[in-house]
């Protein structure tokens, strides 16, 4: 195996990227993965010889119609497709009843796991029940097919319940992240119309019981808001206010339903959920997903990426609900594929930084699915914690979110895959749906930090500034130039903004702002935000490859890189790193400035002179939200001594306190 090698290029293509880092190193499935993977290499050859038709024996095969379809794909009113337009079908009913009826009621949906400890164990056919229970009670509560209903609950079963029950009575559902404040909350629910809000009187984060119903009630005291009832779960026993003739508990409501509830069959374009997204103006976007289309994609990635045996795999997919990541690999991927899940209420680090590796030991595990900030906050951590728990059940590996550097790959399958398992590097966005770019485990040679090629019945490019495809070995603007099943379908209730946003910068073309390069073999490497490049001295660089160059020093266990204003370049190179935890304990006032040194010519050995940074900071922690997504807009305002704008969406707002204050030092 070849070591990881580096070496910077000249410019790209006007308004390229700088293509700076090359990675040698290669991962092939073993023969005897190679043997049993669902995916092999025919389907991209099926799905190149007739795509559209490749798309309808998936849905075909994946999914249950109760009114098939005879066409696949309208596109005449781009960009608005219509996919399976005249089929109809029942999300709900595909998710759960199809599996009991089919004789698999007894297997296992969810295996879910309280922070505190607790633990419930959920058939197919108890959950089934309980959505149609959930179902009947959201209809007493006045819910109509097309009624939109606001989701805001912890990782708790009954999100899950609520979300399949929404989808049961063709009443779109729109899940607001539990972290989110009043103001957002309030936010989202007007721009829905939601009807009904499920919240609980709150969950439990990091030892403690976090509330969730005293948001709901402060979102909708203002009286503007069209919400009718508030349906309660009781998750911590806490006290809430309460409004009588508007709230209603959860246990008080939903058990004495009965499990009759007929799902209703809604047409494939008819909408699933709304998603909202932050959007540059302020204003948060609604992307909403149709049924069909959505399902169908949902359930062929997670079936083909993961490679998901339902007799024998339990997956872990450690996304909450409030992100889309969520929506298509905890609620809907899974359970259209009869998966056998686990859903965990708490953070990695509660009670111990061992609490996910116990996890996986206990349930056995053998398919984890997380985001490269989780995998290198465990890299901080150190590899005694994984160690202390055999993970020897994982079979597969995925990671989500933003790119994942390669030593961060690499020590993700070295520590907690055994050095065995295919780590499938994922791109997609809220707006996608469903997985677009990815290797397929059983297939393709994998290489670290490069989710590689799009998937077969996907089509993708990189274009320079004209649209135009740009060579192998160049960088560009990361595009869809074809349809595709899961697509968004719009911006719920602006249309014309769904266009300017997603559909303008290259007409005809799907663009949602991520920059990408081609390797020397075509393969596909995501940089990141092309807001988050970097113009220094007249060079385009990502941050995701100087942050990767950082990363590969073994002292550096997560790093983030901005541009900062200045004189000379134009714009400066400035990073942020937290140290492994071997290195933090080393590292000392008197070594530290030695230790900045080594670190910005590593990154001019690596990439090239152009990227070293002007200045390097080491911190205790990064501005993360709390899907984990690092906030460089804030270490931007640092970087240029500016005040520090919003906080509200960080998990935790004291990090900026303690950067700031570094950074004057």
């Amino acid at each position: 195996m070849a070591d990881h090698t580096s070496a910077a290029t000249g410019s790209t293509e006007a308004g390229g990227l700088e293509n700076l880092l090359v990675e040698e190193r290669r991962f092939p499935p073993s023969p005897e993965f190679a043997a049993q993977a669902n995916a092999t290499a025919d389907l991209y050859e099926q799905a190149a010889a007739d795509r559209l038709g490749f798309w309808a024996d998936q849905a075909r095969e994946l999914l249950s119609w109760s009114t098939d379809f005879t066409e696949v794909l309208d596109w005449s009113d781009a960009p608005r497709a219509r996919w399976f337009g005249d089929g109809r079908l029942n999300a709900a009913h595909n998710a759960v009843d199809r599996h009991v009826e089919a004789g698999h009621g007894d297997r296992v949906a969810i295996h879910w796991e309280g922070e505190p400890g607790d633990t419930r164990t959920i058939t197919y056919a108890e959950l089934r029940d309980e959505v149609a229970r959930a179902a009947s009670a959201l209809a007493e509560l006045g819910v109509q097919t097309g009624d939109r209903v606001a989701i805001y609950l912890p990782m708790i079963p009954e999100a899950v319940v609520a979300m399949l029950a929404c989808a049961r009575l063709g009443a779109p559902h729109s899940v607001v992240f539990g972290g989110f404040s009043a103001e957002a909350l309030h936010t989202r629910i007007n721009d829905a119309e939601a009807k009904v809000v499920i919240t609980s009187d709150g969950g439990y984060r990091r030892g403690k019981a976090s509330a969730l119903k005293p948001a709901v009630d402060e979102a909708l005291e203002r009286g503007d808001t069209p919400v009718e009832k508030v349906l309660v779960v009781r998750r911590t026993g806490q006290d809430v206010a309460w409004t009588e003739g508007r709230d209603v508990w959860w246990e008080e409501i939903v058990p004495r339903q009965g499990t009759d509830h007929a799902p209703v069959d809604v047409e494939a374009e008819h909408p699933l959920f709304i998603l909202y997204t932050s959007g540059t103006t302020g204003k948060p976007k609604g992307i909403f997903h149709t049924t069909g289309g959505y399902l169908v994609q949902s359930a062929y990635t997670h079936r083909n990426v993961f490679d998901l045996k339902p007799e024998t795999d339990v997956y872990w997919c450690t996304a909450d609900i409030g992100w889309v990541t969520g929506h298509s690999y905890v609620t809907y991927g899974p359970l259209l594929n009869g998966a056998t899940q686990v859903m965990y209420e708490g953070t990695p680090d509660t009670p111990h930084k061992g609490r996910w590796w116990e996890i996986v030991e206990k349930y056995k595990v053998s398919i984890l699915y997380t985001a490269p900030t989780a995998i290198r906050t465990c890299m901080k951590w150190g590899e005694e914690e994984p160690g202390r728990f055999d993970l020897s059940s994982l079979r597969v590996l995925g990671s989500v979110g933003e790119p994942i550097n390669p030593e961060a790959w690499v020590w993700y399958r070295r520590v907690i895959g055994g050095d065995r398992t295919p780590v499938v590097d994922t791109w997609w966005q809220t707006e996608t749906g469903a997985i677009m770019i990815s290797p397929l485990p059983g297939v393709t040679a994998a290489k670290p930090g490069s989710a590689q090629t799009p998937l077969p019945g996907i089509v993708a490019d990189v274009v320079d500034e004209m649209g135009e495809s740009v060579p192998d070995g160049s960088g560009g603007y990361l595009v869809l130039t074809e349809p595709w099943p899961s697509m968004l379908r719009g911006i719920w209730g602006d249309e014309q903004r769904f266009k300017d946003t997603y559909w303008s910068r290259f007409p005809g073309i799907y663009f949602a702002g991520d920059g990408a390069k081609k390797d020397a073999d075509g393969d596909l490497w995501v940089l990141g935000r092309v807001d988050d490049v970097m113009n220094v001295s007249g060079h385009r660089l990502s941050t995701t490859e100087i942050e990767s160059a950082l990363v590969s020093h073994p002292t550096v266990a997560e790093a983030a890189v901005v541009g900062a204003s200045d004189d000379t370049t134009g714009q400066a190179v400035v990073a942020f790193v937290i140290l492994r935890g071997e290195a933090a304990a080393a590292a000392s006032t008197e070594g530290a400035e030695q230790h900045i040194a080594e670190l910005r010519a590593h990154v001019a050995k690596t990439i090239g002179p152009i990227a070293k940074p002007r200045s390097i900071l080491v911190v205790a922690e990064l501005p993360k939200t709390r899907s984990g997504k690092i906030m460089r807009r804030l270490l931007r305002d640092v970087a240029e001594h500016r005040a520090i704008g919003d906080v509200t969406t960080l998990a935790d707002s004291s990090v900026m306190e303690q950067i700031s204050a570094g950074m004057a030092t």
